[in-house]
């Protein structure tokens, strides 16, 4: 279990942070920070969370109930349950018999489980014969909610995995989170032929619509690049809309470590946030850790992976994704930071780790220098240099005066509890910080 969070501070209101690149500015909300761009966040309050999972509404196989009350159990404070384009907001029933069939060799547990987690509340369970088969209702969001959300403690969040393809048959799957209502954000179809950009942009552009429609913030991250191999840094690059994307995804089929030609997720981070500022002057990426869960029930898509904390004034889904939207949050693996302190004046960025156990942590800062050179792996000059690694539970670096940009990634010693792949360690990831020119 996660360790648990002191309730949450108030936190100090919201500066504007000027990124300076190819000499065009983007004002890029950023919270507490003062007119110099400096930020020091104590994040020992902040509020954690999984944007990405699935329930029996979509390609899931248990009970969104049963899913909710395991991230709240777990210690989480908000969970987003994002299926494939759907919302839990109409009437859906389903062939108990095809919900066994689910859980495939793991045995055939969910509707038993279900049944057992809510024996004490009479009617809650709803089934009907349909020529011959048994079926259940699942419940919509607004029954579950009331079950599971406490003010300023646990709060769930409604999602659309917005699931398209390219017309090359490629997935671009995009989560949007925090939909207000009942109203889907429309996937692109294989048939519509389009590149992976152009797919990739178009989505983030009917979510920015939905968003200015419905007044609610709304956070659109695409998903796994990697999956199928199906979009590549340079693609992310070019779609100025794009302001998210996972650089960590819990499940195991995503290719999240690349392979001996393609880069993995954590290199297109770098790629992509050196292409956008050196060569195209657009804000970075954000990076967001997420579960994409869909098996509960001992599969190898499990949940507790990756989840993000958010440095939120209060737990809404509203300041929830403002404070995401400012980068004001850190994506985890299992590491968890106590504080993040970036001084503009002096280009200096430092993370302070929470303990764990016997674990040692080694922190990475990393950047793009302005004279880089794309030929060149991460080393010296080239895309995603590792400036310094340093050890132990307070790290602090002063980014290059040539850095295009820095973020920190954190790697303990101690193993993930509920690896995605072999030898996996615990790790954090700060988003980019930019200095001033």
């Amino acid at each position: 279990m996660a360790p648990s969070f002191p309730t949450k501070p108030a936190l100090a209101g919201v500066a504007a942070l000027i990124l300076v690149t190819a000499g065009v500015w983007f004002p890029f909300a950023a919270p507490s920070q003062d007119a110099g761009g400096s930020f020091d966040h104590d994040t020992t309050g902040w509020f954690r969370g999984n944007t990405h999972t699935h329930s029996l509404w979509s390609d899931g196989n248990d009970f969104p109930e049963m899913i909710v009350g395991w991230y709240r159990d777990q210690g989480y404070d908000f969970i987003a349950l994002s299926d494939h384009n759907i919302l839990a907001t109409t009437e859906k029933w389903m062939d108990v018999e095809a919900i066994a069939k689910r859980q495939r060799a793991i045995g055939r547990t969910a509707m038993q489980k279900y049944q057992a987690q809510y024996a004490s509340k009479p009617g809650w369970i709803e089934t009907r014969d349909n020529g011959g088969k048994t079926e259940v209702r699942l419940k919509r969001i607004d029954e579950y909610r009331p079950l599971f959300e406490k003010e300023g403690e646990f709060l769930v969040v409604q999602a659309e995995e917005i699931t398209s393809s390219s017309g090359e048959g490629k997935p671009v799957h995009i989560n949007a989170v925090n939909l207000p209502g009942d109203e889907l954000i429309p996937a692109v179809k294989k048939e519509e032929g389009l590149s992976g950009e152009v797919a990739m942009r178009t989505i983030f552009q009917r979510v920015d619509a939905h968003e200015k429609k419905t007044g609610t913030p709304i956070l659109a991250h695409l998903n796994h690049p990697n999956f199928q191999w199906a979009l590549t840094a340079e693609e992310m690059a070019r779609v100025a809309e794009g302001r998210a994307f996972e650089v960590y995804n819990g499940h195991p089929g995503v290719n999240h470590l690349g392979d001996a030609t393609r880069p993995g997720d954590e290199r297109i981070w770098d790629i992509a946030n050196t292409i956008r500022l050196a060569e195209l002057g657009y804000p970075p990426l954000l990076g967001v850790a997420t579960d994409d869960s869909h098996t509960y029930h001992g599969g190898d898509v499990s949940p507790g992976r990756g989840w993000v904390v958010v440095g939120s004034e209060k737990l809404t889904g509203d300041a929830l994704i403002e404070a995401m939207k400012a980068g004001r949050f850190y994506a985890s693996t299992g590491v968890y930071l106590d504080r993040i302190t970036w001084d503009a004046a002096s280009r200096t960025l430092t993370v302070k780790i929470r303990p764990d156990g016997d674990a040692t942590f080694r922190t990475a800062f990393i950047g793009t220098r302005q004279d880089y050179d794309a030929t060149q792996p991460a080393g010296k000059n080239g895309i995603g240099e590792v400036f310094a690694e340093i050890e132990g539970l307070t790290a602090r670096f002063t980014m290059p005066a040539d850095a295009l940009y820095l973020r920190a990634t954190i790697t303990a010693s101690a193993r993930h509890t509920n690896p995605s792949y072999p030898e996996q360690k615990k790790q954090a990831w700060t988003q980019v910080v930019v200095g001033k020119e």
